[in-house]
């Protein structure tokens, strides 16, 4: 049976919230994502277009999919995964990589997304960590996975590799049966682990359940303006590696039917995504708050977009980044907050409640989420710790192999984010700073972002990332470092314009003592300013 819409379109939050209620939500005890996703699918439907370097692209079926995924399903099997194994998938956006993930599930075993930029030293903790039983990957990351494998007992398919290689993806499906019948999972069992950013200490291995779409879809759905329409088209620059690309961009447009573009060229050039946009005639996207940076910082020009809604995240939109992207691409601009342990969980959705630029939204329907004081008691318009409902089916199950760890991360029915915010009157979540990123200067706790917005609003800023500095008399101080629009040079009184710009807006003590200009910032794999790294320079 296909999946089905959880919410109805409705014009106000307080009955959109009401149309959840996951103390009594009756979710299946035997359920599969990836059966729900392959099942009563119309077989010469569109399911994905693959586009290439030269700009050529190819459409591929339902057919093609389910049968892909039923022959890699079957390949794993002969090479002994069983359920309850975690299988790697090494791979960008691909036709490969979507039926990687609807086989691994359908048989069972779960799904451990790893980003293909990774060396082989991050991917050594990963197998290290994980237990990795397999790995699917290209050719072109190969030598990186082997080393990254080392002596360990992993079965390895290589997408591209010579036919008489061993380790051949293509000889495999090619040898594997073209009928599967999928394994019957309970919503309980293990789906996915991905792994944290680890911004902070060694990358932690989040345990999604199948359950985990009953909590996922209602904020997808209200992110996208309460999607399936018709003829909605799915595509972003997002990795497939990590929540967002995974939760908000391949599941949400499989689950419910949509054809989802990919691009199989890597990394992100604001020219060819919007003629991919334009092209293919996307209706649905996600963009990171720094893709829409380098659309801005781009000379490529706006309009001729059929997007109907935006999803964005990363960092909370500002009035001014969120103005320009709604005029340049149309349609409805709407953020969401969440980590790898809890994706989207605090969301804007322009069509059923007033924005607020700069917050992060308010709770997904159904869910429930607060700031606290140090007491854990609830705080409205001061700063907390921002934690969760633990019962929303999108939240963890658990750290991998880190009971303490888990331990550590809930707070009987709460999950404690790691992040300083603030819950207005109106129950939006006003992200403030990461607990290590908070700069306490002459008594005051100061919190990066607020500075870094009002950097990047002057018209010479492209990026900005603040922190904090030992200062004799201060204790601490900001320090911005300052990525300039392309066009502009770095000049010694440009130094003290910005900080007249952050003065006359901001306050006095949150003007930065120096402002370093640098070429980039360090980011994660998932787009987000490593602060810690910029901390020994």
């Amino acid at each position: 049976m296909a999946w089905e819409p959880m919410l109805t379109r409705v014009d106000n939050y307080d009955d959109l919230w009401k149309q959840i209620d996951y103390s009594s939500l009756q979710i299946p005890k035997t359920f599969n994502i990836g059966s729900a996703i392959i099942d009563g699918r119309d077989p010469a439907a569109r399911a994905i277009t693959e586009v290439y370097g030269d700009r050529t692209s190819k459409d591929f079926s339902w057919a093609d999919l389910t049968e892909l995924s039923n022959r890699i399903a079957n390949a794993l099997l002969a090479r002994g995964i069983k359920p309850g194994d975690i299988v790697m998938v090494i791979n960008p956006q691909s036709l490969q990589t979507a039926a990687a993930f609807t086989a691994i599930w359908r048989m069972g075993a779960v799904v451990l997304p790893v980003s293909h930029l990774f060396g082989p030293e991050a991917l050594d903790y990963r197998f290290d960590n994980s237990g990795a039983r397999a790995v699917i990957t290209f050719a072109s990351h190969r030598d990186r996975v082997v080393e990254g494998i080392g002596d360990r007992d992993v079965e390895l398919l290589v997408i591209g590799a010579d036919a008489d290689d061993q380790n051949s993806f293509e000889t495999a499906i090619a040898d594997a049966a073209p009928g599967f019948t999928a394994v019957e999972t309970g919503a309980d069992d293990g789906a996915f682990l991905i792994y944290t950013s680890g911004t902070t200490g060694n990358p932690k291995g989040a345990l999604h359940l199948h359950r985990q779409v009953f909590g996922q879809m209602p904020p997808i759905e209200m992110c996208y303006d309460f999607l399936p329409q018709p003829g909605d088209v799915f595509w972003s620059v997002a990795d497939w590696a990590w929540m967002a690309g995974i939760m908000c961009i391949m599941v949400p447009a499989l689950l419910y039917g949509v054809p989802l573009v990919v691009d199989r060229e890597d990394g992100f050039d604001p020219e060819r995504s919007a003629w991919l946009m334009r092209e293919h005639k996307v209706t649905l996207t996600l963009l990171p708050a720094t893709a829409l940076r380098g659309f801005r910082a781009s000379s490529v020009e706006g309009g001729g977009f059929s997007l109907r809604a935006t999803m964005s995240g990363g960092e909370p939109l500002g009035a001014e980044l969120r103005g320009w992207a709604q005029e340049y691409f149309g349609g409805d601009i709407n953020d969401a907050y969440g980590q790898t342990e809890m994706n989207a969980f605090f969301l804007h959705s322009s069509q059923v409640f007033p924005t607020k630029p700069g917050a992060a939204g308010r709770p997904a329907p159904g869910s429930k989420g607060m700031v606290v004081d140090d007491d854990f008691n609830p705080v409205i318009n001061q700063t907390g710790r921002v934690v969760v409902w633990r019962h929303n089916p999108l939240v963890m199950a658990e750290y991998w192999r880190n009971p303490e760890g888990t331990r550590e991360k809930f707070h009987g029915d709460w999950l404690i984010s790691g992040d300083l915010g603030r819950m207005d009157e109106d129950g939006y979540v006003w992200f403030e700073m990461r607990d290590d990123d908070v700069i306490n200067a002459s008594g005051y706790r100061i919190g990066p972002t607020e500075i870094e917005n009002c950097l990047c609003a002057n018209e010479s800023v492209a990026l900005a990332a603040v922190i904090g500095v030992p200062d004799e008399r201060r204790g601490e101080a900001p320090k911005a470092f300052v990525v300039l629009r392309s066009e502009v040079e770095a000049r010694p009184e440009l130094e003290q314009e910005l900080r007249n710009h952050v003065r006359t807006r901001l306050a006095a003590h949150e003007v930065p003592r120096e402002i370093v200009f640098v070429d980039d910032l360090p980011r994660t794999a998932t787009g987000k300013i490593m602060r810690r790294a910029l901390r020994g320079t």
